[in-house]
């Protein structure tokens, strides 16, 4: 499956609200640039008025420019040699890509070739999700990574030493890399391809993992309560922090509470805990 690139300069404010946005109609990856951002959706199922109508909302205010081109499935790995750093989660975990060296002074590392897949620690969503994890005890617990992408925060939960990670991605370009990353991390579990009502997760989840976006997170709201024990924890990312209360207007019904919170570039994750 090929997908079409787009290179789009724009103002280094509107970048996150651009990835955002962008997200919300189907592009799943997102390479942040000196000029702007380089954002890809799959060929197949791309929403041109979707797209039109985001271009000509922040064309203006966003000073964007954009060129436009097909990249077939096979260039991916070359461009994220050329373009991907490892990036350092305070001293809790390094993460890296399999052409970079191990550096010393983490407590954990992850290896992660990326491929085409979002989840690779630079977002800031991403970022957040792996330091709350290691504010969480994991040991003994099983774990539900929603939404897995890379498979970094199922990594993240298998170093942490979860008794048992499941995760799954709508994505099939996303099961086939993380699959690819489990086993360059040393995980024997797969990962499955749907969503979490088509995957029909099983049992009590000790942890739940959910790096997505308001409108999926406010729609399998009740599923994830419904998968969780008393005092089992629910992590969540990928939105605003304006996004925060409509998210928690849905969670508190549930009987989920706030735990704690933070923000990075504007973006929010959550700690909650079910009464």
């Amino acid at each position: 499956m090929d997908y079409l690139e787009f290179k789009i300069t724009c103002l280094e404010e509107f970048r996150e609200i651009l990835i955002a946005e962008l997200a919300e109609i189907g592009f799943d990856s997102f390479m942040e640039t000196e000029e702007g951002l380089d954002a890809y959706a799959p060929q197949n199922e791309f929403d041109r008025e979707a797209f039109n109508e985001i271009v000509e909302k922040y064309s203006l205010p966003a000073q964007i420019s954009m060129h436009e081109s097909i990249m077939p499935k096979v260039n991916w790995n070359e461009e994220w040699e050329k373009n991907y750093d490892p990036i350092a989660v305070e001293d809790l975990v390094f993460v890296r890509a399999s052409f970079h060296e191990p550096v010393e002074g983490f407590k954990y590392e992850i290896v992660i070739n990326p491929k085409m897949s979002f989840g690779t620690g630079h977002h800031a969503t991403t970022f957040q999700m792996l330091k709350h994890q290691g504010e969480i005890d994991h040991q003994g617990k099983r774990v539900l990574d929603v939404g897995s992408g890379t498979g970094i925060l199922a990594i993240m939960a298998h170093l942490l030493e979860a008794r048992e990670v499941e995760a799954f991605d709508i994505d099939e370009w996303c099961v086939e890399n993380g699959n690819e990353n489990f086993d360059l991390n040393g995980l024997t579990t797969r990962m499955d391809i749907g969503t979490i009502r088509e995957v029909n997760a099983q049992g009590i989840y000790d942890i739940i993992l959910a790096n997505i976006n308001k409108n999926v997170l406010l729609d399998e709201m009740e599923i994830y309560a419904s998968l969780m024990p008393s005092e089992g924890y629910l992590l969540l990312s990928g939105f605003y922090t304006e996004d925060i209360d409509d998210l928690m207007e849905v969670a508190q019904p549930l009987g989920l509470k706030l735990l704690k919170s933070n923000s990075k570039d504007n973006w929010a994750a959550l700690i909650l805990q079910k009464d």
